[in-house]
Order: structure tokens, then C-alpha cells, then sequence
């Protein structure tokens, strides 16, 4: 059973596209980035699948339930974490948790002690009189408390300093570990790379790219750094091209032999040609990814 399935996903409010025939698959125990700007329709998706809004044609389902007939058996097995958490402003931390964990039916007033704990996070401390990102660590709790097997984190990272990046990222790779499936929207490319398995990356709507992070990493492109003086002029396949004192650097997926042959009509001092990383292959995937 898959975690997550869209076929031919659509959602459109009123003539404005949010997401367009989506096809997308994340399998049970999966580490999976979802990769996209703002816009793009990564928020559109994930409420979409929690039920939140209905699709205006195709399909969704999240742990082998219809989003739109299961939606209230699907939100009690999923941990979810908006892109912008509103709480009640009077309430204290330990209230909201309390109030989150009954909604659930569920005691989890041990877990969120540790998460309070490693996140740094006062239990006592009133809501209004927070900072945002030590509101963000309140909807993480919220999110993580209650153990779901399937976690759907929508820009999960805002707000939160350097250290605390490192140890929520510690805490959902432990939670990986055990089987949980982790859904990570984000336009954080360094994020993405670092912690998740597999993403996809979406582009106006629709899915450019979906594979293992480390293929994305290497597909299509070349970052090339040549020194020299070489007419790089009507090179097909040449982008993201950046001039250097003595040469130039630039993103490459042309053929090998059409660069070799530009190469050799120059003057060349020094070349390397190494990996892209997720970072500057996002250009790539945007400006030349056909939908997928």
C-alpha cells in the first residue's frame, strides 16, 4: 500500500490553476521531498490529499484512503503541519498540546514533554508572547505527538534558527527509522538533499521531475568550469552561464562530443567537470523540465 497516490490530479478555483493532472506516488516508510516555489501548487496538493478542499476532477489517496470520502479517517493517522500554524493567543503552550492531543483522543502528554524538551520549547509560555519561530515548534508538536504513521510538513523549517533545524531534522529521521513516512514540502533545495530519499519537483502545477534525490542531482546536467579563451557562442544545451575573469562556468546537457569539439577550437588553461547539486539543477528543471 502506498502512502500517498494522485492520479490525474486537478484542482482548479475558478479559472485559476492550482495543480493540473498530478500524477505522484510516495511509498509507506519513504523520506520524500515535494520541491517547488511558491505558487507552484505544493500547498494546493497537500490540502487536497488531507481532504480540505475537494479536487475538481482525478483522484487522491493517503494511506490507502480516499481524500475525499475518508477525509475524517485520514486526519486521524496523519501528522500535519501547515506552512502558517494559528493558535489561540491566550492559551498556553501546554493547553494547545493538551487541546491537539484530545482532539485525537489520544493521551500524549509524555511525547510532548520530550519534544518540548529537545526543541526547547516552554510548556508554560503563553502563545501571543511567542516568537514565530517558536510558534513553528508548537505546530511541530502538535504535528509529531501523536506518533501518525504518515507526516505531511508543509515549509516546516521558517522561523526556526540553524540549531533547531538540525535537531527537528534528527527527530524525523528518528521517526523515519521506525517506519514513519515523511511528506516534506519545501522550496529549501539544501533541505531536500540532505534529509529525503526521494522528490519531486513541481513546476506550474504539474510534476517536471520525480526520482531519487541523488538522480535528480545528476540527471541532465553538468556543471562545467573551463579557463581559457573559448567561444561557447551557439552551444546548445549551455545555461545558468556565469563569466569568470579568465573563462566562464555554466550548467550543461548537451552532448559531450559538441562540447569537446567547442572546447578544442579555444584555448583552454584549465577545465572541470563535476555534479550539479539539487541547487542549480532547480534552474534547470524549471526552464527545461518537460511535465512528467
Amino acid at each position: 500500500m502506498d502512502a500517498i497516490k494522485t492520479q490525474g490530479l486537478t484542482k482548479y478555483y475558478g479559472k485559476a490553476r492550482g495543480v493540473e493532472n498530478l500524477d505522484l506516488t510516495v511509498e509507506q516508510g519513504d523520506f520524500f521531498g515535494f520541491i517547488g516555489p511558491n505558487g507552484a501548487g505544493k500547498s494546493t496538493t497537500i490540502r487536497t490529499l488531507l481532504g480540505l478542499i475537494s479536487p475538481s476532477a482525478g483522484s487522491a489517496s493517503v494511506l490507502g484512503l480516499d481524500a475525499v470520502r475518508d477525509r475524517t479517517a485520514i486526519l486521524r493517522r496523519v501528522g500535519y503541519l501547515p506552512s502558517e500554524a494559528v493558535f489561540y493567543g491566550g492559551m498556553r503552550v501546554r493547553e494547545v498540546l493538551k487541546l491537539s492531543a484530545e482532539l485525537r483522543r489520544k493521551d500524549c502528554a509524555a511525547e510532548a514533554a520530550r519534544l518540548c524538551e529537545r526543541l526547547q520549547l516552554d510548556p508554560a509560555a503563553r502563545v501571543g508572547a511567542l516568537s514565530y519561530g517558536n510558534r513553528k515548534k508548537v505546530g511541530i508538536v502538535c504535528a509529531l505527538q501523536a506518533e501518525p504513521e504518515l507526516l505531511i510538513l508543509d515549509e516546516p523549517t521558517g522561523g526556526l534558527d540553524p540549531l533547531m533545524q538540525r535537531e527537528f531534522f534528527q527527530i524525523l529521521r528518528e521517526r523515519n527509522e521506525t517506519g514513519t513516512t515523511v511528506f516534506l514540502s519545501s522550496h529549501v533545495l539544501s533541505e531536500v538533499q540532505r534529509n529525503c530519499a526521494r522528490a519531486a519537483v513541481i513546476r506550474a502545477g504539474r510534476i517536471v521531475a520525480c526520482d531519487r534525490v541523488e538522480a535528480l542531482s545528476s540527471a541532465g546536467a553538468k556543471r562545467v568550469t573551463v579557463h581559457g579563451a573559448v567561444d561557447l557562442n551557439g552551444l546548445e544545451g549551455l545555461r545558468d552561464r556565469k563569466d569568470l575573469e579568465d573563462g566562464a562556468s555554466f550548467l550543461y546537457s548537451g552532448g559531450m562530443e559538441a562540447l569537446l569539439k567547442v572546447l578544442a577550437a579555444g584555448r583552454v588553461t584549465d577545465l572541470s567537470v563535476s555534479e550539479p547539486d539539487l541547487e542549480e539543477l532547480f534552474l534547470h528543471f524549471y526552464e527545461g523540465g518537460e511535465a512528467k
